[in-house]
């Protein structure tokens, strides 16, 4: 090789790395977020902004009755009442916004984003978050359907002091009962899979959410965390959804990251700030995901027995495009197999699941 061939070839190396690592049109979300995926990556490819394409996508769960844990239809607190929070952060702008404790508003992702671009606050919660919204014409619905309605109510009667006694119960002279046949005579118009489900979300209260990131061919990134939060929450309960830091951060420079499941455990390590750091400094998302679950981990020294009350995931999407989803659990054995846990992955034609990194591989049943 001579001296023009080397250093024309020395010019193309750079060039063809630009041209690999190039910036593209990629929607990365919690697993619940298949759908929400697809109709953000659409809004990037007609050259909407990253911030327009993530709301609309999460805007699918959070109108969505069968999403029993963000907006309608989502499990409500201990009282019966659906209570929405929402952060959104866009990348170009380096602006946020977030909302509650929202009561009786579908899209609490929407009413993020006004706080955002129509005021000089960051968070609105509560009465003065509905306020807001209906100011700006948003229509309040009762947002507690018929399917959360009975899970409520199975709760309240599966309520036990320490002699067993539910006031929401029989009372003492009512025959014992296992909970299949107990359920049945409860609630006999309602179907034996509801029915199922109801008493399972009783007993094991989920904290689902949808986290959904964005990145366009620009470069640019936006993201947004949304949820009902925690079903049978104290009224006021607020996890780490609208925490910004904690649900959801977002860097122009570096990255985004978000989380679902336990928001008070993700809120003491400062999950999403700290896993973009993390990037920053030049970890991969993979890497930076798992290091904030050792911090989470660390804060009950190790502990598996308190360990295993509790799920976190969180999800990361470097400006390059590189990203990444870990659980504090990668797994859990269900009916003898064991299932992995997911995010959803956009960067094409359709919609994936890919598994996610765990900190502890499974978690016992």
């Amino acid at each position: 090789m001579n001296r023009r061939q080397w250093m024309l070839g020395s010019l193309l190396v750079p060039a063809a790395a630009a041209a690999q690592g190039a910036p593209k049109n990629i929607v990365i979300a919690s697993a619940n977020g298949l759908r929400a995926c697809a109709r953000a990556r659409a809004v990037l490819d007609t050259g909407g902004d990253t911030l327009d394409a993530v709301i609309a996508g999460v805007n699918i769960n959070e109108e969505d009755p069968e999403d029993s844990s963000v907006g309608y239809g989502g499990l409500p607190n201990e009282e019966g009442v659906v209570e929405l929070d929402a952060s959104v952060m866009h990348g170009p702008t380096r602006r946020s916004g977030a909302v509650a404790a929202l009561r009786n508003i579908k899209t609490p992702s929407k009413v993020a984003r006004l706080v955002m671009e129509q005021t000089d606050h960051i968070m609105l919660v509560g009465e003065g978050a509905l306020r807001f919204a209906k100011a700006f014409g948003f229509e309040e619905h009762n947002l507690l359907t018929e399917k959360s309605r009975l899970a409520w109510l199975v709760w309240k009667k599966s309520l036990k002091d320490p002699r067993g006694q539910s006031n929401w119960g029989e009372g003492l002279a009512a025959p014992s009962k296992k909970p299949a046949a107990w359920l049945r005579q409860q609630f006999p118009h309602a179907d034996e899979n509801l029915l199922a489900w109801a008493w399972e979300v009783a007993v094991h209260p989920p904290v689902g959410t949808i986290n959904c990131l964005a990145l366009n061919q620009k470069g640019e990134m936006s993201g947004v965390t949304t949820t009902s939060g925690l079903a049978w929450k104290i009224p006021g309960r607020v996890g780490d959804s609208p925490i910004l830091g904690a649900g959801l951060w977002v860097d122009q420079d570096v990255g985004g990251a978000g989380s679902t499941g336990r928001g008070e455990e993700n809120i003491r390590v400062a999950g999403a700030h700290t896993i973009v750091e993390n990037m920053r400094h030049g970890m991969s998302p993979r890497e930076a995901c798992l290091d904030a679950l050792k911090r989470v981990a660390r804060n009950f020294s190790n502990d598996l027995s308190k360990l295993v009350q509790f799920d976190l995931s969180f999800y990361a999407l470097r400006k390059d495009g590189a990203y990444a989803g870990a659980a504090l659990w990668g797994g859990a054995m269900r009916q003898g197999k064991l299932v992995r846990r997911q995010f959803a992955v956009n960067d094409g034609a359709a919609s994936r699941l890919e598994p996610c990194a765990g900190l502890y591989e499974t978690r016992p049943s």
